[in-house]
């Protein structure tokens, strides 16, 4: 990945929509999201609060707007297709990954006149609108379920640590795209799509060059494409880095078996 590619997905100017399309332009070669699909859901939902004063009665009116009238709600699932991590198809279909789903939320939320942002509470990401100084709403992004003051304590018990210091942390702007991107790049080799899935790997190993287990997934996907010699050096690296890992020891026992000098070079 070139450093102008990189430059643009860290640059804060730049919304996360934004950097969005800038993914699937490089990981498809085109992106069909049109910014007016996006602009009509907040036109509508500004329209729908613009009499309301209260900003924890404009933010309940929101969620439902989203979710029951724009059909937002969903279920949780253990995999996301290809389709669920793109945005034109994503809105037009209203089945959204959960990292594309929170930047399209919190995208509308912002247009409507609130602070909000993705936030950690224990096991899964969650969207939090601030409502006032005393008040704010913490929901699931596929689900839209909020949660009270005692389920949140109730998950920040789960914490390690001191418990008084417990406090819902936000993520950074660089590791919503490594979650999308790494979903992204799950689904595109769950459905056979190994070029576009080694375009995932190589954004975030530009991201996160020394990530081992990145390494491991670009030899998995060069090898699949037929490219052995520079799949051998990452399964290696991979190895070398992860030793204990149990994916890290079938592949040694499987590299101590090959000679590069005996293998067809691509």
């Amino acid at each position: 990945m070139n450093e102008l590619l990189f430059s643009e997905l860290n640059d804060d100017d730049k919304s996360l929509i934004d950097a969005f399309v800038l993914i699937e332009e490089v990981v498809f070669g085109h992106c069909d999201f049109d910014p007016a699909d996006l602009n009509h859901i907040v036109e509508q939902c500004s329209e729908l609060i613009a009499d309301t004063e209260e900003y924890l009665e404009k933010a309940e009116q929101l969620i439902n707007e989203l979710f029951i009238e724009q059909l937002f709600i969903d279920n949780q699932r253990d995999f996301w297709p290809v389709t669920a991590h793109i945005l034109k198809s994503g809105l037009d279909f209203k089945l959204m990954s959960p990292a594309l789903k929170s930047i399209v939320l919190c995208h509308i939320f912002r247009l409507c006149g609130f602070e909000t942002d993705v936030v950690f509470v224990p096991k899964k990401n969650m969207i939090r609108v601030v409502c006032d100084e005393l008040y704010a709403i913490v929901f699931d992004p596929i689900t839209g379920e909020s949660l009270n003051w005692h389920e949140l304590d109730l998950c920040m018990d789960d914490l390690d640590g001191d418990p008084q210091s417990d406090q819902i942390e936000d993520i950074s702007r660089l590791s919503l795209i490594v979650k999308h991107v790494s979903s992204l790049k799950n689904a595109l080799i769950r459905e056979g799509q190994f070029p576009q899935a080694l375009k995932c790997v190589d954004i975030l190993i530009a991201l996160r060059p020394d990530d081992p287990f990145e390494r491991r997934d670009r030899g998995f996907l060069l090898h699949q494409l037929d490219c052995f010699k520079v799949a051998y050096d990452d399964y290696q690296y991979f190895v070398e880095k992860c030793p204990k890992d149990p994916a890290a020891q079938l592949l040694k026992m499987q590299l101590d078996k090959i000679t590069i000098a005996d293998t067809v070079l691509h």
